[in-house]
C-alpha cells in the first residue's frame, strides 16, 4: 500500500482547483495495488478530486465520472500506474463489481460510491470522504420545512476531505 499516511485526517479545500490539487498530490503517492474509496452526495467533487489523482499519476484523459459505463482505465503516459475509474453508484452489491474484473493488483484503481463495495477486492484500502454544506446563500427554512435552497448543495462552500486507512 502506498504512502499515504502523510496525507490523513481532515483537510479544508476552499474551490475545485484545491481538490484537483489534493488529489494530484494523491495520484503522485500511488502504486499499483493501491485501492481508494471516495464517498460524499453528488456535486461534492468526488470527480474533480479523481481528476487531479489522474494528473498525478499522468494517466491519459480526459477522465469524466463513469457513472453509465461503470468503469474505465487510464494507460499511464510516462510509463507508470494506471488508473482504473470506477463509480459503483449503479451497482447492487460486491459481486457486481467482482464481476467487473479490475485489476486491482496492477492498478491504481478509484471507486466512486464504492462503501461498502470493496471489502472482498483489498483487505486494505484508502477511504476519502468528500462533505460539503447544504443550502445555498439565501436557505431559508423558516416556514416550518427546509426549501429547495436548504435541500441543494452550497456550490461555492469550501469542501472537508478526510483521507483515512480502511479496515
Amino acid at each position: 500500500m502506498s504512502g499515504l499516511d502523510a496525507l490523513t485526517g481532515r483537510h479544508v479545500l476552499s474551490t475545485a482547483d484545491d481538490t484537483e490539487a489534493f488529489g494530484e498530490k494523491v495520484g503522485r503517492m500511488l502504486r499499483p495495488g493501491d485501492l481508494i474509496v471516495l464517498t460524499g452526495p453528488l456535486g461534492a467533487g468526488k470527480t474533480t478530486l479523481t481528476r487531479g489523482i489522474a494528473a498525478g499519476l499522468g494517466v491519459r484523459g480526459p477522465v469524466q465520472s463513469p457513472t453509465f459505463v461503470i468503469a474505465r482505465t487510464h494507460p499511464s503516459l510516462v510509463g507508470g500506474t494506471p488508473l482504473v475509474h470506477v463509480d459503483a453508484y449503479r451497482l447492487g452489491s460486491a459481486l457486481e463489481l467482482d464481476d467487473l474484473d479490475i485489476d486491482v493488483d496492477g492498478s491504481a484503481v478509484v471507486v466512486e460510491w464504492g462503501r461498502g463495495m470493496v471489502d472482498g477486492l483489498r483487505e486494505s484500502w484508502w477511504e476519502i470522504e468528500l462533505e460539503r454544506p447544504m443550502g445555498g446563500r439565501g436557505a431559508d427554512t423558516a416556514c416550518g420545512g427546509p426549501s429547495r435552497a436548504a435541500l441543494e448543495l452550497d456550490i461555492e462552500a469550501p469542501r472537508t476531505v478526510t483521507l483515512s486507512r480502511r479496515p
